[in-house]
């Protein structure tokens, strides 16, 4: 089993991993406590969304504790790519997190989990609904130990409804929420993200419902249960589309990377095969977009005025747009564009995120000292704050790296923990 690690270990960045106070041209080195510090977090989630809120609360001081079943890792683990055997995958979602191992159906594994839900502020679970209250572990049984506690329930439908048995994923909130009716070529078929993005919001979402449901505990001294549904933070983000349907009957179409909102707007390949997105939300910067391409004419026309107008003359405007972009090399577009003031950015890949010098500036990716693979980069944490900045302070442990040590924090004797062993419940 590998060593245990201390509850705050700041990690060696190769880069800066903390957020960039106010001021300042670098960030500081990671490591600091963090706003969320003291704040207990167990994270019985898997795939992805329960997992991802956990990960935001630890990158800002909260202490984690990943609970994983003994003989089923979080499939993560096998997700995507590995290195050397290691899921790169679980480096980047178990990070800022400890490790233990426990089977909750069993005696012992619940009397752990009360033990640790005693001490703890937040527990994120992601079971479909019912399970926990199967093994006599639902709220009554988890607030009757903490009446503090919040616990979050993340799940595909909600914990109650006609579908809240049913399994649930990203991929289905996607196809549900309306995201992938409305996404697409306009004769091609739906099509859904090649990555976690209904989960990713859902996390968002959590966290800030967690933080919500500490801040009313606050007020009232009491905890409280969240129940978030994967599907509804995936329509909250398609803004008025629902409003538009309930007022004028209008469905969203697919229009590629068109808008109905606006125009231009819409990717453009350059002279050297490069591709850029340009956008126009702002009248202002519509009609200099315009100016810049040699067709200044257009912003006269009466339908030019508003953002729906344009969009009507999406074809001439990508034909004015496009032509010229298409004569120019890459460079040479976004340095004309920025002339200009008018919004262009470059059609980037991981490779071309890690190169950029803004970025870079952000110090948006950190390089983290790992115990398994050495330095390795990833994402940052996703905001900066300037008195009390979070960070990366270690990357997703090995399976049960954490356990003795854990149990051994909860009072819990060696022979206890060889007996839970025998017991199968670690």
């Amino acid at each position: 089993m590998p060593d245990p690690i201390p509850e705050q270990r700041p990690s060696t960045p190769v880069r800066p991993t903390s957020s960039r106070p106010a001021g300042t041209s670098t960030p500081p080195p990671g490591g600091g406590p963090g706003p969320l510090a003291g704040l207990r977090v167990i994270d019985l989630a898997t795939l992805f969304a329960g997992p991802i809120a956990a990960t935001l609360l630890g990158d800002f001081g909260a202490e984690v504790i990943k609970v994983e079943h003994p003989r089923k890792p979080d499939p993560s683990r096998g997700h995507g790519p590995s290195k050397d055997g290691v899921g790169l995958w679980w480096k980047h979602l178990g990070r800022n997190k400890r490790n233990l191992t426990l089977d909750l159906s069993t005696p012992g594994g619940r009397d752990v989990l009360l033990k640790l839900a005693a001490s703890a502020d937040v527990i994120i679970e992601n079971f479909r609904p019912g399970t926990l209250e199967k093994w006599d572990l639902g709220w009554e049984e988890l607030s009757a130990v903490n009446p503090r506690l919040v616990l979050a329930r993340v799940t595909g439908f909600g914990q109650f409804g006609p579908y809240a048995s049913r399994p649930g994923f990203g991929t289905l909130a996607e196809a549900m929420s309306g995201f992938a009716a409305t996404t697409g070529e306009p004769d091609g078929p739906p099509t859904l993200p090649p990555f976690g993005l209904a989960d990713s919001v859902a996390a968002l979402a959590t966290g800030y419902a967690v933080m919500t449901a500490l801040a009313g505990r606050d007020r009232t001294g009491g905890g409280q249960v969240v129940d978030m549904a994967i599907i509804e933070p995936m329509l909250a983000v398609l803004g008025p589309q629902l409003l538009w349907y309930d007022q004028l009957g209008y469905v969203q179409p697919r229009l590629g990377n068109r808008s109905t909102n606006n125009a231009p707007r819409n990717t453009y390949r350059t002279a050297d095969g490069s591709w850029l997105a340009v956008s126009s939300s702002a009248q202002s910067v519509a009609e200099r977009v315009m100016r810049l391409v040699g067709h200044p004419g257009f912003i006269d026309e009466p339908w030019f005025a508003s953002g729906t107008g344009r969009a009507a003359h999406a074809d001439e405007i990508d034909a004015a747009v496009g032509g010229w972009i298409a004569r120019h090399d890459r460079e040479e577009v976004v340095a004309a564009f920025e002339k200009a003031q008018a919004a262009v950015a470059p059609i980037y890949d991981v490779r071309d995120v890690l190169a950029d010098p803004q970025f870079q500036a952000l110090g948006t990716v950190a390089s983290v000292e790992d115990e398994e693979l050495g330095p390795i980069r990833m994402q940052n944490v996703l905001f900066r704050l300037s008195a009390t900045p979070g960070a990366i302070r270690w990357g997703g442990r090995p399976h049960g790296a954490d356990t003795t040590a854990v149990l051994t924090e909860l009072g819990l004797s060696g022979p206890q923990i060889d007996a839970l062993r025998e017991e199968g419940a670690l």
